[in-house]
């Protein structure tokens, strides 16, 4: 009877840890010993045992056991239970335990010792917080053995989470290129979890993973994966090539290439993609453009409850790639020709793609803020535009956007559900001239937010981080100090079309002109040769198109850039009906 029960008893602890534990590496249960017949026989018991649910792992000393240890770290892999023999050379078993528990806090830890080291392992659990201890010899194990060990491990399970499976990102917050790699990782709607390795000191977790890696987690950004990879001081390429993003085309030929890959040329691609043109997208960050860094539209039809910018990309990523589209990413277009019916772009890998048809859809950048020495600080405290990773970084803090348009509102409103406080710093006199109405009823509902009308920077300060910004009030020509260390940067839109050269005709500001635009006193531009005059979104250059911010004239909307992709696929049959 009683082993029935025992047996029932064990049934259950089972079910209860594959419920907890479904879909995670097996748990380890490492033994210690320099006596190779005990290391075996403990092993040998411990997989009688616990094989079906853990990983059982043997080291013959505690230097190779900590060698381990700091492996399994890195990995993310969790330990459960530690034993070690008490009387090993160089370093005995309440030793390893104790440097041990810095590398993995919440596994239990046990000591085997010989009758004559019991005084040693009452010593240990007072002082070294070694949960139990084994007398040798342990036969029979069923009861001087497994009874305690059940115990140890099923209050282990009881109290432990899951550990995150996915990438891992270690740097500061204040780091330049730690930021990059945030943003870009969240922009291609990559899963990862962030490890500010500052904060080593006050958790208990952190110390250990930063322990483990030793001299490596000096090389920041510093990239786990979880094959166990590991790209210190990462790069962008790399980590796109790691993570499996398409950076090289499948081939040297398409009917459509579009640069860009924001809202509208998302678009065109799935139009154009849908109607049988082999279409590669070719997108210097990652698709969905600055739309892709809002964290709220509310006004995008069809959305009546809103929805985020990541969302709208991650949504319009899987409809182009269900039609075959291409989607290189992150990769540059830095040059373009034209022969005859081709025309030819340059990659910034060197490598070169030609098509029948080829779209400018490259958005805009923001505009950056002419403050002296507030370059040094991009990245660190300073960024320009959505910042959607950096939100849960500013719980507390007061949080200072600049710009009047929607997507600093949208901006606030995001900061407002972590920030203690958001300030909106706005040149205007008020937000009704640039910011859609129901944007600025939530804002003026919010307590949070606080509107600075006739306002601006003029001054930041600080070293390695943001510490401080100048404010500059123009009613009063008054200056203010004031303390800081995050200020978001949504001013202005200027185009990045410099590579185009004298291709295409563009306006002073570098917006690419289009269909009537490009008609001056009746006249064809001296680049058109076609008898007819340049369709709507047409540029000088026959079978070159533009669409959405980056043409002269757009309206700056995600559903005006939506449409245009949409239309523009017309456009480009017609062409086509007529060169091919």
């Amino acid at each position: 009877m009683k082993r029935s029960r025992q047996a029932r008893a064990n049934r259950t602890q089972r079910n209860l840890f594959s419920i907890h534990l479904r879909g995670m590496p097996k748990p380890v249960l490492l033994t210690v010993d320099d006596d190779p017949e005990v290391l075996r026989a403990i092993e040998r018991d411990l997989r009688s045992r616990y094989a079906d649910r853990y990983r059982v792992m043997r080291a013959n000393s505690g230097s190779a056991a900590i060698t381990t240890l700091r492996e399994l770290k890195a990995r993310n892999n969790p330990v459960a239970l530690l034993l070690a023999d008490q009387r090993m050379p160089q370093m005995d078993g309440v030793g390893f335990l104790s440097e041990a528990m810095e590398l993995h806090p919440l596994a239990k830890r046990a000591l085997l010792t010989a009758y004559a080291d019991t005084s040693a392992a009452i010593d240990a659990i007072n002082e070294a917080r070694v949960h139990y201890y084994f007398m040798k010899p342990w036969d029979p194990p069923e009861e001087k053995l497994y009874p305690a060990l059940d115990d140890l491990l099923q209050e282990w399970i009881s109290t432990y989470r899951q550990p995150y499976e996915g990438i891992r990102v270690l740097g500061t917050r204040w780091s330049n290129r730690s930021y990059e790699l945030r943003d870009f990782l969240a922009r291609n709607q990559v899963p990862y979890q962030w490890i500010d390795v500052e904060l080593a000191e006050s958790d208990p977790e952190v110390r250990g993973l930063v322990s483990s890696l030793g001299p490596e987690v000096q090389s920041l950004p510093l990239v786990l994966f979880p094959d166990g990879a590991r790209l210190a001081e990462a790069l962008l390429p790399a980590v796109a090539d790691k993570i499996g993003l398409r950076t090289r085309a499948q081939t040297n030929f398409y009917d459509l290439v579009i640069v860009g890959g924001g809202p509208a040329g998302l678009a065109a691609a799935v139009y154009g993609a849908s109607e049988g043109l082999r279409t590669v997208i070719i997108e210097r960050e990652a698709p969905g453009g600055q739309a892709g860094l809002s964290s709220r539209i509310e006004n995008y039809l069809g959305f009546p409850s809103g929805l985020t910018g990541s969302d709208l990309a991650r949504r319009a990523v899987a409809q182009a790639k269900r039609f075959g589209v291409e989607i290189l990413s992150p990769q540059e277009a830095i040059d373009v020709r034209v022969e005859g019916p081709y025309r030819y772009l340059k990659l910034a890998d060197g490598s070169e793609i030609s098509c029948h048809v080829l779209l400018l859809a490259m958005g805009v950048q923001w505009r950056t803020l002419d403050v002296p020495g507030i370059d040094r600080l991009r990245g660190a405290g300073v960024y320009y535009g959505g910042g959607t990773s950096e939100a849960i970084s500013c719980k507390g803090e007061t949080v200072y956007v600049i710009g009047g348009a929607n997507s600093a509102g949208q901006a606030a409103m995001h900061f407002s559900k972590f920030a203690e406080k958001v300030v909106m710093l706005v040149r205007g006199n008020s937000l009704a001239s640039t910011m859609s109405h129901y944007l600025i009823e939530q804002i003026e509902k919010t307590p949070k937010i606080e509107v600075w009308t006739r306002s601006s920077i003029v001054g930041v300060h600080g070293d390695a981080r943001l510490s401080g910004i100048t404010v500059l009030c123009c009613p009063t020509g008054e200056t203010k100090q004031l303390p800081a260390s995050s200020l978001f940067i949504f001013i202005g839109a200027q185009p990045r079309t410099e590579w185009l050269g004298n291709v295409v005709a563009r306006d002073d500001r570098g917006f690419i002109l289009s269909g009537p635009d490009l008609i001056r006193d009746g006249k064809r531009p001296a680049s058109w040769t076609l008898s007819r005059d340049p369709s709507l979104l047409e540029t000088s250059v026959p079978g070159i198109f533009v669409v959405g911010d980056v043409r002269h004239g757009s309206v700056k909307r995600v559903a005006s850039g939506v449409g245009e992709g949409a239309v523009v696929v017309q456009f480009m049959h017609q062409y086509l009906a007529k060169v091919q």
